[in-house]
């Protein structure tokens, strides 16, 4: 790790203004998107529905559900752009609804509810409690803990000592590997979703969970660099959605391929290497991504195998993929990441009934490209 990562310098790249665009320029395109999310203005990119006086919930357009994903997004979306009250609403629906507290998944949030809160499963999914607790400590550093679940330090403290020790004493099992440290695509199985790896979030972690849990965290930052590098292709630097512990695509059910879960890849590296600039970092990967889309067209974006080859079945996700695409320029330079987040300030967000996923990746990237994605420590 550098000094002149985020993390210690306290400087945040803003490729936008690098690419030309004004500081004016960049805080419409923020404020903008943020309204057409968070707001009814505009119905057809509207993600986020407020609920009577103290709850929302970010809906899944697509699926018609509300996802420990979606709340988790819109949760670290909403401490980015201090929006306490958003902040709040989201996760006291989330408590209210998606906690479970009886059975083998008793402590986790259940991954899929409906808009009036009765769920749709009782398993969680990972990706979801990861970037709870990194909001939750994110919320507490910026604007202080408050009473019961929003004591947000104990809050994540309390959710990330779940996932490691979960089924030590009761029934149920912890969201990583505790021997090789890699998170699992859902607590009860052995294979992974190298899109889940967030190597940035740990290093956090390392820092302000509990004393006992930290070492493993740090572990894990290195665990999940290696692995990120390790399963993604060597030449097109594509992920499978789900991928063994050794890397190589599950394709057991179809998920071995890249496609909408593989996009965040790119994102993550990104971050990772904006926070921390660990050598381990894999850049490399982000180039290669970069390298594989650039000269692709938007209206052609697919599945793919791992390998490049495509399959009929165009991208679900292509507003979302071009947003990732694009997020990879935080790690990367040259003219495949100029031409690529150029293509990503020239695309508006998604309208209709797939918006959503598309546009949490949008957002997120906007935040990051205009240096505003960033680490909220105590006292920061």
């Amino acid at each position: 790790m550098t000094e002149t990562a985020a993390y210690y310098s306290g400087n945040y790249r803003n490729v936008f203004k690098e690419l030309g665009f004004s500081n004016e320029e960049i805080q419409d395109r923020i404020d903008d998107t943020w309204n057409k999310l968070f707001t009814d203005e505009n119905k057809e990119t509207q993600i986020y529905y407020p609920v009577g006086n103290d709850k929302a919930y970010m809906l899944d357009t697509g699926n018609l559900d509300v996802r420990t994903e979606g709340m988790s997004y819109g949760m670290m979306m909403a401490v980015q752009m201090d929006e306490k009250d958003v902040f709040n609403r989201l996760w006291n629906w989330t408590y209210q609804y998606m906690f479970m507290t009886e059975g083998e998944n008793a402590g986790y949030f259940a991954w899929s509810c409906n808009p009036d809160g009765t769920k749709r499963s009782y398993g969680p999914a990972p990706d979801g409690e990861e970037y709870f607790a990194l909001a939750l400590f994110f919320a507490s550093h910026r604007w202080g803990d408050g009473q019961g679940i929003f004591n947000y330090g104990k809050q994540a403290r309390d959710l990330l000592r779940t996932c490691l020790h979960k089924g030590e004493n009761e029934i149920g099992h912890p969201m990583w590997n505790l021997e090789n440290k890699l998170i699992k695509f859902v607590p009860n199985v052995e294979f992974s979703d190298p899109s889940y790896h967030l190597p940035h979030f740990y290093e956090l972690f390392s820092l302000w969970a509990y004393p006992e849990d930290q070492d493993f965290w740090k572990e894990a930052a290195a665990a999940s660099r290696a692995y990120i590098k390790k399963s993604c292709h060597s030449k097109t630097g594509l992920a499978p959605e789900y991928a063994y512990y050794d890397g190589t695509p599950n394709n057991e059910n179809g998920y071995g391929h890249f496609f909408s879960d593989s996009y965040r890849v790119a994102c993550n590296i990104a971050l990772d290497y904006e926070w921390f600039k660990d050598e381990q970092c894999p850049v490399d990967v982000a180039y290669r991504i970069q390298q594989f889309f650039a000269d692709k067209d938007p209206e052609d974006y697919r599945r793919y195998t791992i390998d490049g080859e495509p399959f009929e079945e165009k991208a679900l996700h292509p507003v979302g993929l071009i947003a990732t695409n694009a997020f990879a320029s935080l790690a990367t330079d040259g003219p495949n990441a100029e031409k690529l987040v150029k293509l990503f300030w020239e695309t508006p967000v998604r309208t209709g009934e797939r918006r959503y996923y598309d546009n949490c990746l949008y957002f997120f990237s906007l935040l990051a490209l205009s240096g505003n994605f960033k680490i909220w420590k105590a006292n920061s």
